[in-house]
């Protein structure tokens, strides 16, 4: 059986889960603007916890395999993409043109980042 903190998916499945945690834990009281500062500073908090136990073991395990910087770039993407989902269902926003055109750039950027090092 493979050992899972030399898996090259782990890292990002946890991102991923982690990002959902991390997108509701900024954002999440958006919907909330009733709620008193502090309530949704200790809520946001709170979510956070959870955000950190699957991102720590992401970057400690992916760094196992990957290089900060794809890492790093990966994070980004993934934090884009659940961002992205998150506002157009959750939010109910729009995306618009230039946000496709910033996701193709940042796209690009994981390209040069994840090429062989030659």
């Amino acid at each position: 059986m493979m050992n899972p903190t030399q898996s090259r998916w782990l890292p990002f499945v946890l991102l991923t889960f982690s990002n959902v945690f991390m997108t509701f834990a900024w954002y999440g009281h958006l919907k909330f603007k009733d709620r008193p500062i502090w309530l949704v500073i200790a809520a946001s908090w709170g979510i956070a916890f959870f955000e950190y136990l699957l991102q720590v073991p992401a970057n400690r395990w992916g760094s196992n395999v990957y290089s900060a910087a794809q890492l790093k770039v990966a994070q980004e993407i993934i934090t884009l993409t659940v961002f992205s989902v998150f506002a157009v269902f959750y939010l109910g926003s729009a995306i618009k043109w230039n946000h496709l055109a910033a996701f193709g750039c940042m796209i690009g950027a994981a390209c040069f980042v994840f090429l062989p090092k030659s």
